[in-house]
């Protein structure tokens, strides 16, 4: 009996010592982030791998844009796609209209302690799609006014304390350029408007919003003269000489990072390599970050937020177990997106925006309580972060910034190709 008992407790030690580790759930991430926000990503699912046993996240970076996204669409029909992406919330009548995406029903979420409640209400509503769930909202990006202190001052728009005076209407945001062209000899302000350029895009949709005229109503455009009036407004900035015509967008942040230009309207995405030159005594000047001033009535300002998406891939629907570990990860992300923060980024998740730490992160504070009047790209299959109307307004409103069209012009041409799009029936992938 006792050389049994040896027997079989040798054998059992046999078997466990051979005995296959337990395997780690593999989680593939597809993400279009690249530079300082593909680092932070990275950072985001070190952080989590490292944290537990349980699930390993792979993350694979496609290039941004329409690229991204035709891949993510192909390799989803095909049963080919990851196991979650991140995408532009921009993009969900486009993604989860055409099949792309799985919804994400409440009760998943929950397991993963997260609510819908728990995102602001702009950003969640983003993420809905005919009344259900096809993503979790990570950030918010909006279009802003970088001001540099160094050069407004000079111009006489600075108050005691340093800080840029209020800005209220066209004339008074023209005037600021003005000042500062005339008392500087910089630019008055700088702002991408080569050929392919999207910031003026966002800028007009802004402005657009501004006075509460939509662009598209009843599959016709409705812009009119309201949208002619604001792309005349920006041209004027351009043919006046208080903006370089013609920069793309590398030499439109150089020359403002290279102090030659007193304003620069872009997005909140710049602040990383405003804050690495300032850390690296390379900027020269003292900057700050204002919303986008009320030009009409209104505080809109067009805006766009990343968030994860699980694929559908056809017919090869993710299991429970795979979706658990998915927004495992997602609900790691959002609680840690302090460092998303840090990328210029407002969080989506109210615990971590509202926290003394992100209220407390510069310059964010000072753009932060925008986050109530952004507005996006219009809720249609076409529209969206590289998507196709965005494309051809990219093809003809920087033309009337170069003097190359007139803002009549551009519009027509732009509204005359992309009424192909309000025409088309939404796609099925």
């Amino acid at each position: 009996m006792a050389k049994t008992v040896r027997w079989l407790a040798v054998l059992a030690a046999a078997l466990l010592c051979c005995a296959p580790a337990w395997a780690r759930v593999e989680v593939r991430l597809w993400t279009l982030l690249n530079g300082g926000d593909g680092a932070r990503m990275r950072a985001l699912v070190d952080g989590f791998n490292a944290s537990q046993q349980d699930v390993e996240v792979v993350s694979t970076t496609l290039k941004w844009g329409e690229p991204f996204y035709t891949k993510l669409i192909t390799a989803s029909a095909v049963g080919a796609g990851p196991d979650v992406a991140t995408i532009h919330l921009s993009r969900i009548a486009n993604l989860a209209g055409g099949g792309v995406l799985r919804p994400i029903a409440a009760d998943e979420l929950a397991q993963a302690g997260l609510q819908e409640r728990d995102f602001y209400p702009r950003q969640q509503a983003q993420a809905r799609y005919q009344n259900a769930l096809y993503a979790v909202p990570l950030d918010l990006h909006m279009l802003v006014l970088y001001y540099n202190k160094t050069l407004a001052g000079q111009a006489g728009l600075l108050d005691a304390e340093g800080r840029l005076r209020p800005i209220d209407g066209i004339d008074a945001l023209t005037q600021a350029f003005a000042q500062v062209r005339e008392r500087t000899g910089a630019r008055g302000m700088t702002m991408e408007s080569a050929q392919s350029s999207y910031a003026v895009w966002r800028l007009w949709l802004s402005m657009l919003a501004q006075q509460h005229v939509p662009l598209v109503a009843g599959n016709r455009f409705a812009f009119g003269s309201a949208g002619v009036d604001a792309l005349a407004t920006i041209s004027r900035w351009f043919a006046q000489g208080y903006a370089s015509r013609g920069l793309d967008y590398a030499g439109s942040t150089s020359q403002f990072i290279g102090g030659r230009a007193g304003f620069m309207l872009n997005g909140v995405w710049e602040v990383p390599t405003l804050e690495a030159a300032r850390r690296n005594n390379t900027l020269g000047f003292d900057y700050g970050i204002v919303p986008l001033p009320r030009l009409y009535g209104d505080a809109a300002a067009w805006a766009d937020s990343h968030g994860f998406a699980i694929p559908a891939n056809g017919k090869r629907s993710p299991s429970p177990e795979k979706v658990r570990a998915v927004l495992r990860f997602v609900a790691y992300a959002e609680r840690h997106a302090l460092t998303w923060a840090e990328g210029g980024h407002v969080p989506a998740y109210r615990p971590v925006a509202e926290s003394a730490a992100v209220r407390a992160l510069e310059p964010n504070a000072s753009y932060a309580n925008a986050v109530a009047d952004v507005v996006y790209d219009p809720p249609a299959w076409y529209a969206g972060a590289a998507g196709p109307m965005q494309f051809i307004a990219s093809k003809f409103l920087p033309a009337a910034l170069s003097g190359q069209l007139t803002p009549v012009q551009a519009l027509d041409m732009f509204a005359s190709e992309a009424a192909r799009l309000l025409a088309k029936p939404a796609p099925r992938y």
